[in-house]
This record gives C-alpha cells, sequence and structure tokens, in this order.
C-alpha cells in the first residue's frame, strides 16, 4: 500500500470517528452531572433537612428538571428562597431549566432541595442518593454527602 493510500485511509477513519462522536445518538446520550452535593444535617428528629450543590450542564442542549426523589426521604422538592417585598420567601419550583454550558447551583438562601420525612436517622460523613427526573423521560442521579452545621 502506498504512502498516499495509507493517509487516505487514516483521514477517512478519522472522518467517521468524527462524525460518530458527534452524532445527534451521543448528544442524547449527554447529561448533566450532580457536583459537590451535600446535605445540612438538622437537629435529631428534625422532619426535613436541605440540600445543596451543583448541577452542571455540559451538554449541546438544555436540559429540564421536572422533580426529584430519593429513597432515603419520603419527599423531595426542589424550592427557591428569594427576597419579596423585603421578607425572604421559600417557594416550590415546578421545573428547572439549565442552559447549555451552564450550571444551577444550590446554596443556602437561594435554590435548594428540600428533603423531607427522613425515612430512618443520618449521620455525618453518610451519603444520601437524589434522583432528578428530566423532561422527555430519564433521570440524573446525584450522592449528597450529609454534614454537620458546623462542618460547614
Amino acid at each position: 500500500m502506498g504512502m498516499h493510500r495509507i493517509l487516505a485511509t487514516l483521514a477517512l477513519a478519522s472522518a467517521c470517528a468524527l462524525a460518530v462522536a458527534s452524532s445527534p445518538a451521543s448528544a442524547r446520550d449527554c447529561k448533566p452531572q450532580v457536583r459537590e452535593g451535600w446535605v445540612r444535617l438538622g437537629p435529631a428528629g428534625m422532619p426535613m433537612m436541605a440540600g445543596f450543590g451543583r448541577i452542571e450542564n455540559a451538554c449541546a442542549t438544555p436540559v429540564t428538571i421536572t422533580g426529584a426523589s430519593s429513597p432515603a426521604f419520603g419527599s423531595v422538592e426542589l424550592h427557591e428562597t428569594r427576597l419579596v417585598d423585603g421578607v425572604n420567601r421559600m417557594r416550590h419550583l415546578q421545573e428547572l431549566r439549565i442552559a447549555p454550558g451552564d450550571a444551577a447551583v444550590l446554596k443556602p438562601g437561594g435554590m435548594h432541595l428540600m428533603l423531607m420525612q427522613p425515612h430512618a436517622q443520618l449521620k455525618a460523613g453518610s451519603r444520601v442518593v437524589v434522583s432528578f427526573a428530566l423532561s422527555g423521560g430519564g433521570e440524573l442521579l446525584g450522592e449528597f454527602e450529609v454534614r454537620k452545621p458546623d462542618a460547614l
């Protein structure tokens, strides 16, 4: 095989690999990532806790979260705290849209998870899994570390 033919074959193989890597199937398989997830441990017997972290969307299309759940809690909701007429008000978010290349930051005093009715008493250092429902089907799993308030 001549050098030109080898180079042409390599160029064709590279082009095919690039086409497969950028195909709609790979874009369809792209999911956001949960990073730095943590849950604030409340006093013993407290029926709710708050969860924080980042949900990063490195995908080429927007992602919309439509709900959340966890086997460790009876109910999980996405909430947002906003200052309205000088008063902090918390409201339930029905959905959270994350643009391509953007991130949703869940933090104290802003967007956060409300984790209600824990099924068992949690301890600092333990981990809980939260499943985020995505519009159009599918789910995103995130791991959240339980932390004491003084360890923040």
